[in-house]
């Protein structure tokens, strides 16, 4: 019985130091785009890069929430795909632009673009119709 309880130790003991000595795995963040946002030419611009042409709207002012709610998390996965930080300013008081895009309208649908800002940076884009709100398209 008490070589039982040896073997059990031994092995129990070369465990915990096998966990101990392993090399913890480093999860590498996914990059983060730094999309400068801080002046209209410098928006206007970024939707260019992209091919879209736009002209403001509107702007209001708005806080991200500091928790996602279901929709709000599947606008963020889109934030994510498109590697703007939308995450990293939960709770943050940002800029919300709205944006008419002028040259693409398939199936004569009127497009509208979005861009959230948070100290001069975009952590938010997205495209979609303003005729049909499941309609959306990614910027890149």
């Amino acid at each position: 019985m008490k070589k039982y309880y040896k073997i059990i130790i031994g092995v129990s003991i070369l465990l915990i130091a096998g966990f101990i000595l392993m090399p913890e795995s480093e999860e590498k963040p996914e990059p983060v785009a730094v999309v400068s946002a801080s002046t209209d030419t410098e928006r206007i611009n970024y939707f260019a890069l992209h091919g879209w042409k736009a002209e403001e709207l509107f702007s209001k002012d708005i806080t991200v929430p500091s928790e996602f709610s279901e929709s709000y998390e599947l606008f963020a996965q889109i934030q994510d795909k498109q590697k703007l930080p939308l995450r990293n300013y939960k709770g943050k008081d940002a800029v919300l632009y709205t944006y008419r895009i002028t040259n693409y309208s398939p199936e004569d649908r009127n497009l509208l673009a979005e861009l959230i800002v948070c100290d001069n940076i975009a952590v938010s884009s997205i495209i979609y119709s303003e005729d049909d709100s499941d309609y959306i398209l990614s910027v890149q």
